[in-house]
């Protein structure tokens, strides 16, 4: 039996095994490419959907995504997707759908084609944080394809006008001490949504805090990293408006609105203040809390016109509508 192939003769789904098949990007190739260098590591189904209606059926399309994680005949040097190793890493990895990301071949092929993204667009932090991260903006991507009035507009692009990173520094001031002074917040994503009106197109522009309940809520000490810290500083930055101008945006949006995906939603869900979490929704992944259990399927994922983000006893409000 050759290596790297199981008992049935399969190649591995953990390690490559090249036929010598040569593989140039095709145009599907290269939106699967965009969009996990956009988002960062993501499942299957996720990029079935980015290129839903360019294969005729979905095995088609799902061998052509084994072929470009194995074969290394390229015009790019090298096999073009990656399986992140931390995927194997639950009891029943082998019935999980598989997470690609992208070799570097793919940024590559993407910069022959000025396609190229910058690579700190997709989250950094531990994987399964980053794996967490992408699947929330991917899904609101995708949920904006089946809108005719809505369109996405990624991170690349919003830090590429404001040649800007996403960390920004905000005075905060501690209650329990009086401490005051400089944190950097970094949000783990930051995207926009631009509506088509009648009266013209409309911009609003979101934050992600994407938590796997592996923080505290409160420490002694506004040194270290909790949740209640995180909040004062985005409490911070709304209310000098120290986002607006680190973003470059040109006018203040109705609230800044910030979109929290939680596995923590009763434990957080108790202490919702009016001033920053009434504009936050919590919602949970299942499965991606601090003991990871499995990948989310695209197909799962609620459809924009769901998604509502509670405002403290106010009337919800519509991420659909402007």
């Amino acid at each position: 039996m050759p290596q790297n192939h199981d008992v049935l003769g399969r190649r591995s789904r953990l390690a490559e095994r090249s036929t010598g098949k040569r593989v140039s990007p095709t145009k599907r190739d290269l939106r699967w490419f965009s969009a996990l260098a956009e988002h960062g590591p993501l499942p299957t189904s996720f990029l079935l959907q980015f290129a839903k209606g360019s294969h005729a059926s979905e095995k088609r399309a799902r061998e052509r995504l084994t072929d470009l994680f194995h074969e290394d005949n390229s015009p790019d040097g090298g096999s073009y997707l990656i399986r992140p190793s931390q995927q194997f890493r639950t009891v029943d990895s082998r019935y999980n759908q598989l997470v690609h990301d992208l070799a570097p071949a793919a940024w590559r092929a993407l910069e022959r084609r000025a396609m190229s993204i910058r690579k700190h667009a997709a989250p950094s932090g531990p994987w399964l944080h980053r794996f967490m991260t992408s699947c929330i903006t991917a899904s609101i991507e995708l949920a904006t394809l089946m809108q005719d009035h809505i369109s996405y507009i990624p991170q690349s692009a919003i830090l590429a006008r404001a040649n800007t990173e996403l960390r920004h520094p905000v005075v905060i001031t501690d209650p329990a001490t009086g401490w005051t002074g400089l944190k950097d917040l970094i949000p783990d994503a930051v995207f926009g949504l631009c509506y088509l009106t009648p009266e013209g197109d409309r911009f609003r522009f979101f934050a992600v805090e994407a938590d796997r309940a592996t923080e505290p809520f409160s420490s002694s000490s506004w040194n270290r990293k909790s949740f209640e810290r995180n909040l004062a500083q985005y409490e911070a930055s709304i209310a000098s408006g120290a986002y607006r101008d680190h973003l470059g945006l040109s006018s203040r949006p109705p609230g800044a609105q910030c979109l929290v995906r939680s596995t923590a939603d009763e434990t957080y869900g108790r202490i919702c203040r009016p001033t920053i979490l009434a504009r936050q929704r919590l919602h949970a992944l299942p499965g991606m809390g601090g003991f990871w259990a499995g990948i989310p399927s695209a197909r799962t994922r609620p459809s924009l016109v769901e998604w509502r983000l509670g405002r403290g006893g106010l009337a919800p409000f519509h991420i659909d509508q402007p």
